[in-house]
């Protein structure tokens, strides 16, 4: 079997080993591969496995022989899937390798903002709190988020997660979800997105990017929002027009936009958020742990066994 690999290096830039991912037949790993040569690199594969390497009919077209594409990541929106399956090409994902580690960084982001420690590491690098008379110093005030209203927008694996951590800091927490209330656990209140920005403290996205949800973190949703929101995103940069949050930031309407996801990976150096006010912009790295990574090789490689095995697991197409 000939499996070929397109990029690789963000997965394992040489940190971690394949394992039996490697033992399945002829296995070619790229670091990167430009859009223009991914036809002749993968001609002859059977497996492509890939992260963020577009699909598109006209590439499917020119594989006649691809079987079965392996996406390192749970996201598959970089795939036109019709045309997947109009070549009888099976699509697996990998699923909730990343659900805690996902959880731990949307907390990390949000303390960042309430607790102010990058802000008062550098402020002590400086000398601030050696020149104090006081034992106890601020310029900024720490927030507790105990009682405060914090929205996740998608109910998955990460945001539930989010919400578990959440009730333990004593937050009043509530969920956008297309879910009935009902199914929802004790203490989780089901609202609509208009409530959510109006009402929330914080809200918290943790919805797949879809065609029919794309930017709708807009200038409209900003104008209704309650002044001084605080909104992250660990999900997908697509999710927000990132004009109009840079915008709200400038303007004050919302107190800070943290996020792990960019539209544009990576992202021009004008992109808006990068320079805006209290914008704290991680380079995807979430779900980047070596236990992470370590889990999505295994998984890929179950992938494979039970796709061999006439059982596809994981199957998105």
């Amino acid at each position: 079997m000939n499996i070929v690999f397109l990029d690789s290096f963000v997965l394992n830039p040489g940190d971690l080993q394949w394992g039996r991912l490697a033992e399945f037949g002829q296995f070619t790993v790229y670091d990167r591969t430009p859009s223009d040569q991914i036809v002749e690199r993968a001609k002859d594969a059977e497996v492509i496995i890939l992260n963020k390497k577009r699909m598109t009919e006209e590439i499917f077209a020119q594989l006649p022989k691809l079987r079965l594409i392996l996406v390192c990541a749970t996201g598959y929106d970089v795939i036109d899937l019709e045309a997947a399956r109009r070549h009888g090409v099976t699509v697996c994902n990998v699923p909730a390798y990343s659900t805690l580690a996902v959880a731990q960084h949307t907390l990390a982001l949000l303390l960042e903002h309430t607790n102010r420690v990058g802000h008062y590491a550098e402020l002590n690098r400086g000398g601030y709190w050696a020149r104090s008379r006081d034992f106890s110093l601020w310029d900024e005030a720490v927030e507790e988020l105990a009682q405060q209203r914090i929205t996740i927008v998608g109910w998955g694996n990460i945001g539930r997660k989010v919400a578990e951590l959440l009730r333990v800091l004593e937050a009043e927490v509530c969920v956008v979800t297309s879910q009935p209330a009902e199914s929802l656990p004790e203490g989780v209140k089901k609202i609509t997105l208009d409530e959510a920005f109006a009402t929330s403290a914080v809200v918290s996205l943790h919805c797949p990017l879809k065609p029919d949800n794309k930017a709708f973190v807009n200038a409209e949703l900003l104008s209704k929002t309650r002044k001084g929101l605080v909104l992250i995103n660990t999900a997908r940069g697509g999710l927000i027009d990132e004009n109009a949050v840079a915008e709200a930031l400038h303007s004050g309407q919302l107190a800070a936009y943290a996020c792990d996801v960019l539209a544009q990976e990576p992202p021009a150096a004008d992109n808006p958020i990068l320079s805006a006010p209290n914008a704290y912009v991680t380079p995807h790295i979430a779900w980047a742990g070596a236990a992470a990574r370590g889990r999505i090789i295994s998984i890929m490689a179950d992938n494979l066994e039970a796709f061999l095995a006439g059982t596809p697991q994981n199957v998105v197409s």
